[in-house]
C-alpha cells in the first residue's frame, strides 16, 4: 500500500526553478513514457513479423546469391538454435523504435525544452516536425541504394562457392545500414538547431564550409557498412545538400537577429541619451 501513496512533492527554488530531485522525477518519467512507447510498437512487430521481413529482406533478395539454392526462392541461413527468436525480437524492436519515433522525440524534447528560452520553445514543433521526415528520408535512401553495397561485397566470392548469408548478419547490416543514413540526415537539423539557440554561428561555419565537406565525405567512407563508393555517395551527396540547405537557413537568420540586436542597442542608446540631452538642452536655455 505504501507505493501507491502519493510522494511528497518537492519544493522548488526560491527563483522557480527545478530542483535536482525534480529533473531526475521529469527524466523517470519521460524515460517511462519512451520505453512504453516503444514496448507498445514492439508488440505490433512481433505480430506483423512476416511483412514487416519480407519488406526488410527485399534488398538482399534482389541480388543473384539469394538464389543460389533455390532459382524461385530467397533464402537466407539460420546458424543457432535461438537465432529465430532473437531474429523476431530485433526486427520487432526495429519495427517498434520506428513506429514510436514521434513519441520517444517529444519525450527527449519536453525534458530538454524547459531550459530554452520562450522564443526558442517556438521552434520545437517545427524540429519535431522535420526530425521524422528526415531520418525517414535518410532511411529509405539506405533501403534503396543497399542492394548496391551487398552487391559489391559479395562480388569478392571466387567463381565455384557458394554464398552463405546469415540471417543474422544481414539483419544486422540492414539495420546499420538504416541507422547510418538516418542519423546523418539529422545532422543539419541539429546545426539548425544550435544556431537557433545562439549556440553556433553563420560566420564560424562558413570559414569551414570546405572542411566541413570533406569530413562529410569522410564520414560517409567510414561509416557506410559496406564502403563502396556507390552507398558513399548516397549517403555523402544529400548530406553536404542539407548541410547546404541549413546554412542558408543560418545566413538569413544571424541576419535577422543581428539587424534586431542592432535595432534594440539603438533603442537603449537613444533612451539613455534622452536625458542627457534634455539636460543640455535646459542647461542652454537658462544661460541664455
Amino acid at each position: 500500500m505504501a507505493l501507491l501513496k502519493r510522494s511528497t512533492p518537492v519544493v522548488t527554488s526560491e527563483d522557480g526553478r527545478m530542483t535536482l530531485m525534480e529533473h531526475l522525477r521529469e527524466l523517470r518519467n519521460r524515460l517511462v513514457k519512451a520505453i512504453l512507447a516503444v514496448v507498445v510498437g514492439t508488440a505490433v512487430g512481433f505480430i506483423y513479423f512476416e511483412p514487416i521481413w519480407n519488406f526488410l529482406k527485399q534488398p538482399y533478395c534482389r541480388l543473384p546469391q539469394a538464389h543460389q539454392f533455390n532459382k524461385d526462392q530467397c533464402i537466407l541461413v539460420v546458424n543457432g538454435v535461438f537465432d529465430s527468436f532473437f531474429v523476431n525480437l530485433k526486427v520487432a524492436v526495429m519495427f517498434g523504435l520506428v513506429v514510436s519515433a514521434v513519441f520517444w522525440i517529444y519525450q527527449l524534447w519536453a525534458f530538454v525544452t524547459p531550459g530554452l528560452y520562450q522564443n526558442e520553445r517556438r521552434y520545437t514543433v517545427a524540429f519535431l516536425g522535420l526530425s521524422v521526415p528526415l531520418f525517414t528520408a535518410g532511411a529509405a535512401l539506405a533501403y534503396i541504394t543497399m542492394d548496391k553495397g551487398l552487391a559489391l561485397l559479395l562480388g569478392f566470392a571466387p567463381d565455384g562457392t557458394l554464398t552463405l548469408v546469415s540471417i543474422n548478419e544481414y539483419l544486422s547490416f540492414a539495420l546499420a545500414m538504416l541507422i547510418i543514413f538516418g542519423i546523418s540526415f539529422l545532422m543539419p537539423l541539429l546545426l539548425v538547431f544550435l544556431n537557433v539557440i545562439g549556440v553556433v554561428r553563420y560566420r564560424m561555419v562558413s570559414k569551414h564550409t570546405r572542411m566541413v565537406v570533406f569530413l562529410m565525405f569522410v564520414f560517409a567512407a567510414v561509416a557506410t557498412p559496406s564502403q563502396d563508393p556507390i552507398t558513399m555517395l548516397a549517403l555523402a551527396l544529400p548530406m553536404v545538400a542539407l548541410f547546404f540547405v541549413a546554412m542558408a537557413f543560418m545566413y538569413f537568420h544571424d541576419k535577422k537577429r543581428d539587424a534586431a540586436d542592432a535595432a534594440h542597442a539603438r533603442a537603449i542608446e537613444e533612451e539613455l541619451d534622452g536625458p542627457s540631452a534634455a539636460a543640455d538642452s535646459a542647461s542652454v536655455d537658462a544661460r541664455d
